[in-house]
């Protein structure tokens, strides 16, 4: 049945909602992807904070020039289009993109969105690549833990030698 012109007013209002306050967006060719391989991306872009949403490319068009994308032709793009939507992470859309279609060869991404400039599919691989913040925040403390951690091993050496030098004194007086 065809949507009724409110409800077309509606999905392009709540569209334009999601792609005002986004941080990253990839474009992703689901053509072939089955029913039980959607739901499963859709629960891993759940788990981090991305949106999953697919739509025709002319509401995507629309809600694109509304939320003042307007340089961004999707219309262009080949294939059925989704939307991975970066709401915290920018680089966790292309990330979930690029693992889940390792192995699963019918969701290919196309392109994305950065900074409201149009990035083509190289720099969408080259950003799947880069830690996500957590990893970097993770990378950030190990290293500066890193001379606390070898400044106390260090300290517990001279102490456990000094201990061993006790030990043997102690043994070697105890035996006479």
């Amino acid at each position: 049945m065809a949507k009724t012109r409110i409800q077309k007013e509606n999905a392009l209002k709540d569209l334009t909602n999601k792609l005002k306050g986004f941080k990253s967006l990839v474009f992703a060719d689901y053509k072939g992807l089955k029913v039980k391989e959607a739901a499963e991306i859709k629960r891993l872009c759940k788990k981090q904070k991305v949106q999953y949403i697919v739509a025709k490319k002319t509401l995507i068009q629309k809600a694109l020039e509304e939320a003042g994308l307007k340089d961004i032709d999707v219309k262009g793009l080949e294939g059925n289009i989704a939307l991975v939507i970066g709401l915290e992470d920018e680089v966790a859309p292309a990330k979930i993109i690029a693992n889940y279609s390792k192995d699963h060869k019918a969701l290919n991404m196309i392109g994305g969105i950065m900074e409201n400039k149009f990035i083509d599919l190289a720099q969408v691989t080259a950003l799947s690549k880069i830690p996500s913040k957590v990893e970097l925040l993770a990378q950030l403390v190990r290293t500066i833990n890193s001379p606390v951690s070898g400044f106390v091993y260090v300290l517990a050496a001279n102490i456990k030698g000094l201990l061993n030098v006790l030990n043997g004194i102690k043994d070697s007086k105890v035996e006479v």
